[in-house]
């Protein structure tokens, strides 16, 4: 037997496994790291990050004595999903970001094919309507456009090129491309997070929250009040409503349902709500 000093009498296995799941718990937060060259990617797809998650969430389950857990596991717990949530909370938003800049796109395309028309037909006013395009589209797409609304024949390579070149900013306006990549990429980043909303911080409920935690939070409250009492600044909704905020629980009826062309893989089912 070994007495430790913040858990009291545990086995040696319990102590071993609690420097584990400290070192684990880094190892996930690193992976969630927005900075850190090795990131997950494909939540489906990796094991590796399934397996910390897992092997976090049955520390917490199954602990004996929930009374004596260790308050730095605790808090490394509850510090992981609340880096989590934060970053949960930093996709959602540029999810929104990119919903409007596609929006944007999709318009821009349709003027774009606008202006190409009125240019090709050559109406009396198609070098106004080219001049009011420089304030939407680049240089390039501009001197195009004068090059075809220019042209004497339609088989020059000058008007070829120029027409070719519209056409193309046109497909890569209406596809979007980039921008599906990229959301792609942060749904996937947002199902890892989600997942570990899900599965650690319902694990984390189950735990009464340490003496040591208590008193830290207890100092920190008094602080805070002291602060807000001298600045008015309102307080921040804890960490349990900022995930239901956040709708970690629900992440795919709300971040990806404005999405209409990925198709967004059902979530991990979490244990209890």
């Amino acid at each position: 037997m070994l007495r430790s000093r913040k858990t009291g009498i545990v086995n040696i296995r319990m102590v071993i496994t609690e420097e584990k799941i400290l070192s684990n718990i880094d190892k996930v937060q690193k992976l969630i790291n927005p900075n850190s060259k090795k990131q997950i990617v494909q939540l489906d797809d990796d094991a590796y990050f399934k397996d910390l998650i897992e092997s976090i969430k049955m520390y917490l389950i199954e602990y004996p004595k929930k009374k004596n857990f260790p308050a730095s596991v605790y808090k490394s717990a509850y510090g992981l999903v609340e880096y989590a949530t934060n970053q949960f909370e930093e996709n959602t938003k540029q999810i929104e970001e990119l919903i409007r800049q596609r929006e944007k796109n999709i318009g821009l395309s349709a003027q774009l094919k606008e202006l190409l028309d009125i240019t090709i037909k050559k109406d009396n006013d198609w070098k106004a309507y080219v001049k009011n395009g420089s304030k939407l589209f680049q240089e390039d797409i501009i001197e195009a456009l004068s090059i075809i609304g220019r042209a004497k024949t339609d088989t020059s390579n000058n008007y070829k090129d120029a027409l070719k070149l519209v056409n193309a900013r046109i497909s890569n306006l209406e596809s979007n491309l980039h921008i599906e990549i990229d959301m792609e990429r942060i749904e996937d980043k947002s199902k890892a997070l989600s997942y570990i909303g899900i599965e650690i911080a319902d694990a984390l409920k189950g735990i009464p929250t340490p003496v040591e935690v208590v008193e830290e939070e207890q100092r920190s409250k008094i602080e805070q009040e002291q602060y807000l009492a001298e600045t008015r600044v309102d307080v921040k909704p804890s960490l349990w409503q900022r995930i239901k905020q956040s709708k970690i629980a629900r992440v795919l009826t709300y971040a990806f349902k404005a999405k209409t062309n990925i198709g967004s893989n059902a979530l991990p089912e979490g244990r209890g709500e």
